[in-house]
């Protein structure tokens, strides 16, 4: 039987889900913080991807983002990553949080992704218009695609004010050797990478480098690609995971990767109200220590 995120929705998620609109004064103690090496700001460990929020006008398919979005935001939730990339997804958030009025209270982080200098100044600028925003959070190379150009500009852009921190992303381990080398000889403030408890290969260089070099780290597919969740199945999450206070396996998963000390924000793709619920349980409350760690890491090694 195939088991999706969905179906492991019915399996120990908790009160929070039952009573999604439950005081949020509440909710919002023990937040989860990280700190921005660069700066001393800090940020919710748990934030927004939002490669699927290219929904174009339509107001129907703009509404459960719009849900989803508010209630991130009453949650405590600050950073929204997103890219040029992502069809109308630039647009539809700058609308939706312009609607909503909380654009400014949010960190939003985007990319860049074009070869040439121009190109790259015309996305950019491009981004300002769509996320409705004066300056932008966090302006990032995307795939590292022409690095050497492409910081520069945001290097200039950073200078001016406009662009508040810069850095670099991948998504893939094959480009960890040029991560790991931009990383240990270029400046920027954040780096984007895939890690997850069934991916833990950014454990091995890409991580400590970044904590000795002082650069946060934001984590994309924190669940891979879901081929966890059906590895786990119809499994029960087991009675330790309440040491550290997590009441679903979305959670679990997300706890062990803002558990890392070098991690600053984890990034799940996050379309509905109930997965931003669920997901933002990871960010409150108590992290595995290093043993725990270690025990999760022996349960998902030892799935069929």
């Amino acid at each position: 039987m195939k088991i999706t995120r969905r179906d492991m929705m019915h399996f120990g998620i908790g009160a929070a889900l039952i009573s999604p609109w439950a005081d949020i004064n509440a909710q919002n103690s023990g937040l989860i913080k990280k700190t921005i090496p660069s700066t001393g700001e800090q940020l919710t460990a748990v934030g927004i991807g939002t490669n699927r929020y290219g929904v174009g006008g339509s107001a129907s398919a703009r509404a459960p983002l719009q849900d989803t979005l508010a209630r991130f935001h009453a949650l405590g939730g600050q950073l929204i990553d997103t890219a040029e990339e992502y069809g109308s997804s630039e647009s539809v958030i700058g609308d939706l949080t312009q609607a909503l009025d909380i654009n400014r209270e949010l960190f939003f982080a985007s990319k860049v992704r074009m070869f040439g200098r121009e190109a790259g100044i015309r996305s950019i600028e491009q981004s300002f218009v769509r996320l409705r925003r004066e300056q932008i959070d966090l302006m990032q190379v995307h795939d590292l695609i022409d690095f050497a150009t492409q910081i520069q500009t945001l290097r200039t852009l950073k200078a001016e004010g406009r662009i508040r921190y810069i850095g670099i992303t991948t998504s893939g381990d094959e480009d960890a050797t040029e991560t790991e080398r931009l990383m240990s000889t270029e400046e920027f403030d954040f780096v984007q990478l895939s890690y997850s408890l069934d991916n833990r290969r950014a454990a091995q260089r890409l991580l400590p480098l970044a904590a000795e070099r002082g650069i946060a780290v934001l984590v994309n597919r924190p669940f891979g690609r879901g081929n966890i969740f059906r590895r786990i199945g119809d499994r029960p999450l087991p009675g330790w995971a309440a040491e550290f206070e997590c009441t679903s396996w979305a959670q679990f998963l997300l706890k062990y990767i803002v558990g890392h000390p070098a991690v600053t924000c984890a990034i799940p793709g996050t379309r509905s109200l109930a997965h931003a619920v669920d997901n933002f349980g990871a960010a409150r409350g108590r992290l595995p220590d290093a043993e725990l760690r270690n025990r999760m890491e022996n349960l998902v090694d030892d799935l069929a």
